[in-house]
């Protein structure tokens, strides 16, 4: 009599007679990677409700941040709206003011410059003129010192031959009063 089996039994029975026998490593392992993929499924399944809730708080956070600077961001929208025809204007007006700060500069480039070649040509002028009234005073100061110099020197001379003479002839009248030599005592004068 054979014993009843039942459906599970019955395929385990079938399932020897038909496939070989399994070794003992193979079915450790095949359990391992049975208990591994299971594991696995937990784990990506934990994820998964972890990620949701995780987007579910950073939707939040992104609605409360966008309530929060959606106002902010109109009223920054408003006053550029608001400011930036002034903005424009003020750009518009500094421009036109550096363009004709520029045109005023040139202007009093050309005015300096054409002021500082005529300061040069009028020192230039100067400078001729100084040079000719110095060398009219020098040569002026040449002639009256040939003019007037030399007949003042020779004067002098003619005065200092007059008193040589007469002290010649003091020297005389008092030397014949002694009765010395009066060749002698010229002599000796002239020497002097």
């Amino acid at each position: 009599m054979t014993p009843r089996l039942g459906c599970g039994g019955r395929i385990r029975a079938m399932a020897r007679l038909i496939l070989p026998p399994v070794p003992t490593r193979l079915r450790v392992g095949s359990r391992h990677a049975a208990i591994a993929l299971v594991v696995q499924v937990v784990i990506l399944t934990a994820l998964f409700f972890q990620m949701r809730r995780t987007s579910e708080n950073v939707n939040r956070l992104l609605g409360d941040l966008q309530s929060r600077v959606g106002p902010i961001l109109t009223r920054v929208q408003i006053l550029l709206d608001d400011t930036q025809p002034k903005i424009s204007s003020m750009v518009n007006d500094a421009s036109h003011v550096v363009y004709l700060a520029r045109g005023q500069a040139q202007k009093i480039d050309r005015v300096l410059t054409e002021a500082s070649d005529r300061l040069r040509g009028q020192l230039v002028h100067a400078d001729r003129i100084l040079t000719g009234t110095l060398e009219a005073v020098e040569d002026a100061g040449s002639k009256f010192k040939h003019s007037f110099w030399r007949p003042v020197q020779k004067a002098s001379a003619l005065v200092q031959g007059i008193k040589v003479g007469l002290d010649l002839l003091r020297s005389r009248r008092r030397s014949g009063s002694r009765g010395d030599d009066p060749r002698e005592q010229q002599e000796e004068e002239l020497f002097i």
